[in-house]
């Protein structure tokens, strides 16, 4: 049932950024994980979703990779500290469906608010 429920809150969110009531941050380490995705056909949905959706925000790479050292000193994953840092310098949202990742993420210090899909939907009455 939570799958279903996170599937429809994942389309919630895209409606709203297809209708620009919200941007869809991409970062590098995007990128480096759609590399990774062994599935020609859904690795490609996520490179056509990314690059008609997705906005790719200038910022300081090196201060991003300076806190994505320190969170990764706090004991976060390579990928997870880099996707944190840069949604601390570039979102004010970090949403995920990793439950492991978010409640390390609220035991941090940690800039950016942080939330599962579906209670993103719920904070922001998307319907």
């Amino acid at each position: 049932m939570r799958i279903r429920l996170e599937t429809d809150a994942f389309y919630l969110i895209l409606q709203s950024i297809q209708n620009k009531t919200y941007e869809m941050i991409v970062s590098p380490v995007h990128i480096k994980e759609i590399e990774d995705i062994e599935d020609v056909y859904e690795r490609l949905d996520v490179v056509i979703l990314l690059d008609k959706y997705g906005v790719k925000p200038q910022c300081d790479l090196s201060g991003i990779r300076k806190r994505a050292e320190h969170l990764y000193l706090l004991k976060f994953g390579v990928a997870d500290a880099a996707h944190i840092a840069f949604a601390e310098a570039t979102a004010d949202f970090f949403i995920t469906c990793d439950d492991r990742l978010l409640k390390k993420y609220t035991k941090s210090k940690v800039n950016t608010l942080a939330m599962n899909p579906i209670d993103f939907c719920l904070r922001e009455d998307l319907r």
